[in-house]
């Protein structure tokens, strides 16, 4: 294995970190809730009164997030070395995952592991393992 000191961001990347675990304390402390990406979208198909407009917001911050660094930030280029097909299907499998797994990585890696639960301990250790899994076989074993 190599580092692509190119591409290799230390401090972007922990910049992006912090963010991501301010949000999650900060929604946590305000709201109550777990930032668990696939819980908050799940909510938004199957809205309760007065659950909307906090939702809306995350999911608006997700998306804008991204916009304004791109707008700030030179973009790398992106090389994805896959097709349509195969994104949405992995697309399909991850969201049926987060379904089977009562959460998705945020909610169990990110929320789950700074409360030390249990269940999102492993939980996290599964789809970590499934992925190192998944790229092996993909990569190595089926070419």
């Amino acid at each position: 294995m190599t580092i692509d000191w190119a591409n290799f961001t230390p401090w972007p990347s922990l910049a992006g970190g912090a963010l991501i675990g301010l949000a999650a304390t900060l929604l946590m402390l305000l709201n109550g809730r777990i930032a668990g990406i696939s819980g908050i979208v799940g909510g938004l198909l199957s809205p309760s009164r007065g659950d909307v407009f906090w939702r809306v917001s995350f999911v608006a911050g997700l998306v804008i997030a991204p916009v304004l660094f791109q707008a700030t930030v030179a973009r790398p280029a992106i090389d994805i070395a896959a097709g349509t097909a195969t994104l949405v299907i992995a697309g399909l499998l991850v969201g049926v995952g987060t379904r089977y797994g009562s959460g998705c990585t945020s909610g169990h890696g990110v929320c789950g592991l700074s409360r030390r639960s249990p269940r999102s301990f492993v939980a996290t250790a599964v789809f970590m393992a499934s992925g190192f899994l998944t790229v092996f076989v993909i990569r190595h074993l089926i070419g």
